[in-house]
């Protein structure tokens, strides 16, 4: 059943038109490219490869941490993808002697990092290693992007807008890595049908007969579809250093999500939805910018350029962020997030986690 959101029109629900794709003028530019893509294997990082594959780069070099995904991917480009010169690495974003290795052996010119954690309650109760993911993994590889004068494109989320979750505040500091270095950061919202999206989780249960399970009837999220992220992630390189988000009108009722699905997996009998509560670290609705930035006109591309603060002494609190992270220092750790995202609000859980590790820091 899951397979079948491939062919699903999802323009009938977004009820809007397809966001601009780059001009094939445009993405000439990107021909004859180093090119490296954290993440690969991931949904969003497996689609923009294999159109960027049809780019023809110099060289495309795809990292990966997990093995599974690493294996399909090379499957994805055995069956799919024009004969390119490719790289398939697995390994970690912060594996600083990689990454070293794979900018002294190809040369990337142009970073696109898909890579991080990204599911929202579990990161809840494992935040020290999002921060080790989506911070300094990020901090990594924008160290060794500006050592070889290369150019880094970040994606990140909404969720990264006055954050309730740890995710999201990780990854409102690994924007501002970005663009302390002078590089490109996207924020996009939900997008159908990737990997562990709600959208296949919705599937997976109208095809074994079971109620769809909604957080709250009053949630609601920015939808774009996985050839929109790849248009917008290109649009975005190609656009120069800036903060971007996607140019949306509208955010859509996840309960209406699942009704769509529910409509066109099985309309003669459509599966029962149930309500529950906002999960640990949710939100009832998401935003592209917050209070404390400012918005400007709609480009040509889809993109909104939002200029946002950027915080001072940042890699003084990074490094004490880093002695935290290591030491397992939750307490401290959350200390240094509130001043690096002040409208970050954590959990409770996060509270809880951070008072029952502090005899084990003290220590």
């Amino acid at each position: 059943m899951t397979a079948s959101l491939e062919t699903i029109d999802w323009y009938s629900f977004l009820a809007r038109p397809q966001l601009p794709f780059p001009p094939p003028a445009a993405l000439d530019k990107l021909r004859g490219a180093r090119i490296l893509i954290t993440g690969a294997g991931g949904s969003i990082g497996t689609a923009l490869a294999l159109r960027i594959a049809t780019l023809e780069p110099k060289i495309l070099i795809l990292l990966e941490a997990s093995e599974s995904n690493l294996f399909a991917l090379q499957n994805s480009f055995a069956k799919d993808a024009p004969q390119a010169h490719t790289i398939f690495a697995l390994g970690d974003i912060n594996d600083r002697a990689l990454i070293d290795e794979l900018f002294a052996l190809h040369a990337p010119e142009l970073i696109f990092h898909a890579a991080a954690f990204k599911h929202v309650p579990l990161l809840e109760e494992h935040p020290l290693a999002a921060i080790a993911n989506n911070v300094f993994g990020t901090r990594t590889l924008a160290c060794a992007t500006a050592a070889h004068n290369a150019h880094l494109v970040l994606l990140s989320t909404d969720k990264a807008v006055a954050p309730a979750s740890i995710m999201g505040a990780t990854k409102r500091i690994a924007e501002q890595i970005v663009l302390a270095a002078s590089s490109t950061v996207l924020r996009l919202g939900n997008v159908l049908a990737s990997r562990d999206s709600v959208a296949e989780i919705f599937a997976a249960d109208i095809d074994a007969h079971r109620p769809l399970t909604v957080t709250d009837p009053a949630a609601r999220r920015y939808f774009v579809t996985l050839d929109e992220a790849v248009g917008l992630l290109l649009a975005a390189a190609l656009a120069g250093p800036a903060l971007f988000a996607a140019a949306l009108q509208q955010p859509h009722y996840i309960a209406d999500l699942a009704r769509f699905l529910s409509r066109t997996f099985a309309p003669a009998q459509p599966a029962a939805i149930e309500f529950s509560h906002l999960r640990i670290g949710d939100k009832e609705a998401e935003q592209f910018w917050s209070v404390a930035e400012t918005p400007h006109a709609v480009q040509p591309n889809g993109l909104i350029p939002i200029s946002s603060p950027q915080t001072h002494k940042l890699n003084d609190m990074l490094d004490t962020l880093h002695t935290a992270q290591r030491a397992r220092d939750l307490g401290t750790a959350l200390v240094l997030i509130a001043q690096l995202v002040p409208d970050f609000t954590p959990s409770a859980t996060l509270h809880a986690l951070a008072d029952s590790r502090a005899p084990q820091a003290a220590q």
